[in-house]
């Protein structure tokens, strides 16, 4: 019995798609600025420890944002000598340190609405920070509608666990603005550290969900089963393909690798051997844009229809 391979590459990523992700992190970095801006001034005003965490919040949004487009700058370099598989993994890196960053923040501000309990005080001039929150809520939606549509298009997990921590950032201006009527309006002290405290434990539970799929991602985890069996399924009702084992899928950034070995009848020419490898590995570019297949070929006799 012998045996050989067929080797497939396809390292440069769509041009549209790699241009959707840099605009995803320009936007993400103006929006943060803005508020900052318009947060540290309310801040100063109503002297507010939750319209303090919601800018502690947009600075890291800042910071994270920042690396992000960075980080998408440099997956999207076309492979070289010494990173043949490309540049990709640079967008589980940057999604990683955002998880550092946003758990941070969230363990500050605990830190700040824990004192503000032990020195309840109620907020003044409430209205200018409802405000800034309600300019920051529409912000925000309008920068999180962008950033799903880049996702949906590209899979960028950076693009994407930047719009998980705007999510959050959603919930935290309401509460923010909740907050601020409670306790300037119905004098209600402990209104501004309680919601602190709500919007410190959802970053915390972003950040773990961040932190998990980036981390998925650098460890080689497997496609979903139900992306394993579409693979599968393709592959066994190809006119030629006998059957398939070894299958191996990963993700590095917005870039799926596959590879297996598929069972052809061995007594058939290379050449026949070779168009239908080809054409099984135009139909899995087509499913997964943009990845890269290896498929090596074994010879079965006599044919037989099973395998993985």
């Amino acid at each position: 019995m012998h045996h050989y391979s067929h080797h497939i590459n396809n390292h440069h990523i769509d041009p549209q798609k790699a241009s959707l992700m840099r605009w995803a992190t320009y936007a993400s970095v103006s929006v943060a600025f803005v508020l900052i801006i318009i947060k540290f001034y309310a801040w100063i005003v109503t002297d507010s420890v939750s319209l303090l965490s919601s800018l502690i919040d947009s600075s890291l949004d800042m910071i994270v944002s920042l690396i992000n487009m960075m980080a998408i700058r440099y997956s999207l370099m076309p492979p070289d000598k010494e990173h043949r598989f490309g540049h990709s993994g640079a967008e589980d890196i940057s999604a990683l340190s955002q998880a550092a960053f946003i758990a941070g923040s969230a363990l500050f501000i605990i830190f700040n609405a824990a004192q503000r309990f032990l020195d309840p005080q109620l907020t003044e001039k409430s209205t200018l920070g409802i405000i800034v929150m309600v300019f920051s809520i529409f912000a925000t939606a309008a920068l999180i509608i962008f950033q799903k549509y880049v996702v949906k298009r590209t899979k960028s997990t950076a693009v994407s666990a930047d719009s998980l921590h705007y999510v959050g950032d959603l919930g935290m201006n309401l509460s923010v603005i909740i907050a601020l009527i409670l306790s300037s309006k119905f004098g209600w002290k402990y209104a501004d550290p309680i919601f602190a405290l709500g919007i410190a434990f959802y970053i915390l539970y972003g950040a773990w969900e961040i932190g998990k799929m980036a981390f998925d991602k650098l460890m080689d985890k497997e496609f979903g089963e139900d992306e394993r069996q579409k693979i599968k399924d393709l592959i066994r009702d190809h006119p030629g393909a006998l059957g398939i084992h070894d299958l191996k899928t990963r993700y590095s950034g917005v870039k799926p690798f596959i590879q297996f070995h598929l069972e052809l009848n061995g007594k058939q020419q290379l050449y026949e051997a070779h168009e239908i490898a080809d054409s099984l590995e135009k139909k899995l570019l087509e499913m997964f844009p943009g990845g890269e297949v290896v498929i090596h070929e074994d010879p079965v006799y006599p044919v037989v229809d099973d395998g993985e």
